[in-house]
Parts: structure tokens; C-alpha cells; sequence
């Protein structure tokens, strides 16, 4: 990628992805973007990486393992009262200058990988939209899982701007999230039964190690303090429940995965914003698989970041394949609209 190209990169960073979202990393995009240094030591990111949210959180990552930098002092993830954005990018540009070795070690080596329990807060009607037409319990597999926090979408609750519960009411995670344009999905009070849990990514997170622990929540935004609470308690949550987590690409693994999957379950693919990082030739590989599968049993396929930002639904039921558009979710699950009629067929 070229230094104009890159330079685009954060400036589009900053405008769509952090405007009203995170003031800190706003203002950093604007300026890196200018700075040849600083675009020099984020090029060294692998093809296909987001690599703004790369280089933000390989320097969060070093200031929340201890280094005494004065950059820390602009991060509310770290201190009670930072200083103001405006002041921050010489201490950025020093920080990194100064570590530029072990940032350039983990872009080239590390993965933006999906941190965002909240997006459990959108699936979660999806899921019960599936049971409802089927009837079958839910096996599930998901691609680009990192730790697999979203394959536990059953053991959360959920409430979407009333005082109605629905989930698990007992569970430690409360997700909140609005939908917008008043179609609301039709909601119920059962869990839809979940058969098995599947996750796959090529470099798994085991939250039981320190540094990939730390690595995810670095990826947060520092002053996403909700999304932190909500990582550390979805974090408990994995480790208190079996999931199948293996290391691989995803796609070229779903025809195996499913091989051995009883038809008295019903398949169930999702990833959410994982496609805008597969090569174009991977997701049409992936779309293959999903309808080779689908000629033979049902499928249901939810992904994002295909054709468009939108969240799909692609299915497939005695043979006949159908594509319909669910909804807009925001990037953090904090809202989302709802197309879908209250029947699937």
C-alpha cells in the first residue's frame, strides 16, 4: 500500500469509525496521516489488517502492560482525568518512535480479532429467527472467533430500550442495544437450544493466558469503558464454558466441520465483521461452501462486510437458497435495525 493510500486509511479511519466514538483516536488518525514516520511503521502490517485499529493497539497494548510514557496520561483507560487530545501526538509519535521495534513485531505479527460482545445483542434475535423456522437446536460455527466470546450469545441477557429482560436473565452479561426505524424483530422469551460451539480462527485466543487476554482488551478503544466491563465479564464466562475452539482458516475447514454434524441440527455459520479481512477469492469460496452444504441439508449463514456493511442472512432450505438483508448494526452493537418479516419462508 503506498504512503497516499495509507494516509486515506486513517483519514477515513478517523471520519467514519471515530467521530463521536473515541476523541482520542480521532484527533491520533488526523495526525498520523500527515506523518511519514508513523505511516513508515504502520505499513508493516499484514495484507488485509485493519491497520489503524493495528497500530492503536499495539501502543495500548505496551502502555497497559507498564510503560512509563506521558502518553498515558491521555488514555481514559488508564487514568481517571486525561489530559486533552489536542496535546497527545508528540507523546504518540515519541511512544513509538521510541518502541517502534516491538510495535513493528506485533503488527506484523498480531490480529485485529473480534473483542465485541455487544454484537450478541443483534444475533441474538437472529438466532431465535432461525429456531422458530426449524425447530432444530443450533449448531453453531463461527469464523474469525478469536476467543469465542459471541458463540455464548445463549448465556446473556438482553434488553432493547424497555424494561423487558430476554435471555438468560440469570447471567452476569447484560447486553443493551437500541433498534432503530421502528421494525422491531419479533422477540420471545425462550432460548433457542444450542447443539455445539465452533469456533475457528487462524490464531485462537486463550483468555486464560495473560498477554492474549491483554491483546483483546488493548483492541478497546480507550474510552470504551463499557465495552471493557462487558469484555472482562463475557471473559469469566468462557472460562466457566466448554467451547470447541480450533486454529485454521475457517473457510477452507466449513465442508469438514459440518461432515459430522447430525441432521437433527441445524447449521448455523456467522462471523461479523471478519469478511472486509478475507481475500475476495476466500469469501467467494466461502459463499461455494455454504450453498454445496445447503443442496443437501439446511444452512444458515449470517455474516456482514460482503457486498455491503449490512448484516445478512443467507439460507438455505430443501435446497432452495434465499438472501435476505437483516438489518444496519453499528460496528460496537449499540444499534441496530431490523428488515426481516416475522416469517422466514
Amino acid at each position: 500500500m503506498s504512503v497516499s493510500q495509507l494516509s486515506k486509511v486513517f483519514r477515513t479511519f478517523a471520519e467514519r469509525e471515530c467521530t463521536g466514538s473515541s476523541p482520542l483516536y480521532e484527533y491520533l488518525s488526523l495526525k498520523i496521516a500527515d506523518d511519514s514516520e508513523l505511516i513508515a511503521l504502520a505499513s508493516h502490517a499484514k495484507q488485509g489488517q485493519p491497520i489503524p485499529n493495528l497500530l492503536f493497539g499495539a501502543v495500548h497494548f505496551l502502555l497497559l502492560t507498564g510503560k512509563d510514557h506521558k502518553l498515558k496520561e491521555f488514555y481514559p483507560s488508564i487514568v481517571d482525568n486525561p489530559s486533552s487530545v489536542r496535546d497527545s501526538f508528540p507523546y504518540f509519535k515519541d511512544f513509538c518512535l521510541n518502541h517502534s521495534s516491538e510495535i513493528k513485531d506485533m503488527i506484523q505479527n498480531k490480529l485485529v480479532q473480534t473483542n465485541e460482545v455487544r454484537r450478541c445483542a443483534y444475533l441474538f434475535p437472529v438466532f431465535q429467527y432461525i429456531f422458530d423456522t426449524v425447530h432444530k437446536p443450533l449448531a453453531q460455527i463461527e469464523i474469525g472467533t478469536s476467543a469465542g466470546l459471541q458463540l455464548l450469545w445463549d448465556k446473556y441477557s438482553y434488553s432493547y430500550g424497555s424494561n423487558e429482560i430476554y435471555g438468560n436473565r440469570n447471567a452476569d452479561v447484560h447486553l443493551y442495544s437500541i433498534i432503530k426505524k421502528g421494525k422491531m424483530p419479533f422477540l420471545k422469551d425462550n432460548i433457542p437450544p444450542v447443539a455445539n460451539r465452533i469456533g475457528v480462527d487462524l490464531h485462537t485466543v486463550d483468555l486464560k493466558k495473560e498477554t492474549e487476554y491483554l491483546w483483546l482488551n488493548a483492541l478497546i478503544w480507550p474510552e470504551h469503558h463499557e465495552r471493557r466491563v462487558l469484555f472482562q465479564k463475557a471473559s469469566r464466562c468462557v472460562k466457566e464454558n466448554h467451547l470447541t475452539l480450533i486454529d485454521g482458516d475457517g473457510v477452507e475447514l466449513l465442508p469438514n466441520l459440518t461432515e459430522n454434524i447430525s441432521n437433527d441440527y441445524c447449521i448455523c455459520v456467522f462471523h461479523t465483521h471478519v469478511a472486509n479481512q478475507m481475500p475476495e477469492d476466500a469469501v467467494n469460496k466461502l459463499l461455494h461452501h455454504v450453498k454445496m452444504i445447503g443442496e443437501n441439508r439446511e444452512i444458515f449463514h449470517i455474516y456482514n462486510n460482503i457486498e455491503d456493511r449490512d448484516l445478512h442472512l443467507q439460507y438455505y432450505v430443501d435446497g432452495t437458497e434465499y438472501v435476505k438483508r437483516i438489518g444496519q448494526t453499528d460496528g460496537h452493537g449499540r444499534w441496530f435495525t431490523w428488515e426481516l418479516p416475522k416469517r422466514i419462508l
